[in-house]
């Protein structure tokens, strides 16, 4: 847990210090595969305090889920169907559920640390 903080946090300063841009017509490939990666991100903080953390699953899933997000969204482009809509809803969702089942399982915790003391 706390090589994903340092890690969090080293990412966010390199991106704030290094003075790189992309082009206005790659922001919703960039959203979408930033959720999608969001996504694979509180998924594996789920699986960690459920105990069933797998690595080789969360890096097939980050790097996949990010790339199929941002595949939908390219071939939605090309087609004129707004095809970002379904990861949008899909890891949207999962985002949700996952923070909602990490708040739960931590309220847990510290319940029972609570009773026990």
């Amino acid at each position: 847990m706390i090589a994903a903080i340092i890690g969090l946090v080293l990412g966010m300063l390199i991106g704030f210090y290094i003075p790189f841009t992309y082009p206005d017509s790659y922001t919703l490939y960039i959203s979408v595969g930033i959720l999608a990666s969001l996504d694979s991100v509180f998924g594996a903080i789920r699986a960690s305090l459920e105990g069933k953390y797998n690595n080789s699953i969360f890096i097939t899933g980050f790097f996949t889920n990010a790339l199929l997000a941002g595949f939908l969204a390219y071939l939605g482009d090309k087609l004129g169907v707004p095809l970002y809509y379904a990861p949008i809803i899909v890891f949207g969702g999962r985002l949700f559920d996952n923070f909602a089942v990490i708040r739960r399982v931590l309220l847990g915790k510290m319940m029972d640390k609570k009773k026990t003391t």
